[in-house]
């Protein structure tokens, strides 16, 4: 219980108020969408560029971690992909749309607060790891099988449809901010003490306001559609990610405590705002991805909570 007053319960009241302010017009709809346009574009691409041109790669990008992550993470979206195409009996579209609600877990937004607060800053280096290869390569498939699905009959060659994925992928800030982590953290670039001071002062803000963004985008959306499908959903991302990444962090791989934390807390958030914006970009599944991510949301308190009192 502990855990859920000290470590869970401040990052959702932030949302909370978030939500709040938006309800009670305290803050406009346009307010909302600037904060959240700073918080997604400027301010946590800077953070994921900070822990990531900081992290030891030979320490923290560790293979059995990513594989407990990762194997967790397509657990969750083949189960609600499945589940939306063949029991529910969704388009292939509108499938790959609900998977992607599985598939991607809003580590930046609630694992990482929640990492922080319940085991300290030391231990968001295995976050940031997982974060690394987070975005890129979940919407790197995501978008791939979109775009084979949308494309089928339409007679595009493999080369424009390479290029169509490759743009899509590359024009998302939080891709730009991990891929200029990366080149500074491989190449050993030396930034000047100005810059680093810099991008400091926006990574204080980017959780905070990303947090309260997030809680004022929520009000917009209807827990609408089918009923059945959104706990399907919301069952792939806080039960089926997290189960399968526990069990091979821990009885597969034997990861070391941290490591299994981490990888752990990451799989269990609820789906991200980005799995609304994913369904959204192709106007497929809009409903059920809004009311899945909202919902998630609310209940990942409780379920994150479990997995605390879980984990040594």
């Amino acid at each position: 219980m502990q855990a859920l007053f000290e470590v869970i319960l401040p990052v959702f009241l932030v949302i909370g108020f978030g939500y709040l302010a938006a309800w009670r017009k305290w803050i406009s709809e346009n307010a909302i969408d600037g904060v959240m346009h700073f918080a997604q574009n400027f301010a946590v691409p800077t953070l994921l560029f900070t822990g990531i041109a900081g992290i030891d790669l030979g320490e923290t990008f560790h293979p059995p971690l990513l594989l407990s992550f990762y194997a967790g993470a397509f657990s969750g979206g083949l189960f609600a992909f499945l589940g939306a195409r063949y029991v529910f009996k969704r388009t292939a579209t509108d499938s790959i749309a609900i998977g992607f609600v599985g598939l991607f877990s809003n580590g930046v937004l609630l694992g990482v607060p929640i990492t922080e607060r319940a085991f300290g800053t030391d231990a968001l280096a295995w976050n940031f790891a997982i974060i690394s290869l987070h975005a890129p390569i979940l919407y790197a498939v995501g978008i791939t099988l979109m775009e084979v699905v949308r494309s089928t009959g339409q007679g595009l060659s493999a080369l424009s449809l390479i290029r169509q994925i490759t743009t899509s992928v590359l024009r998302n800030p939080l891709i730009l901010g991990i891929t200029a982590g990366w080149f500074v953290n491989v190449t050993d670039t030396s930034l000047p003490t100005t810059v680093w001071d810099a991008v400091h002062m926006m990574n204080s803000a980017a959780i905070p306001a990303a947090l309260f963004g997030l809680g004022g985008v929520l009000r917009r959306y209807r827990p609408e559609g089918d009923m059945r499908m959104i706990v399907w959903a919301i069952t792939a991302s806080l039960i089926v990610h997290p189960l399968v990444t526990f069990s091979l962090a821990k009885w597969v791989f034997a990861l070391d405590t941290n490591a299994m934390r981490s990888a752990t807390v990451m799989a269990a958030m609820a789906p991200g705002v980005n799995a609304y914006l994913f369904a959204s970009m192709y106007g497929v599944a809009k409903r059920v991805a809004a009311s899945a991510v909202l919902l998630g949301t609310a209940m990942a308190m409780v379920t994150g909570w479990f997995w605390l009192s879980v984990l040594p």
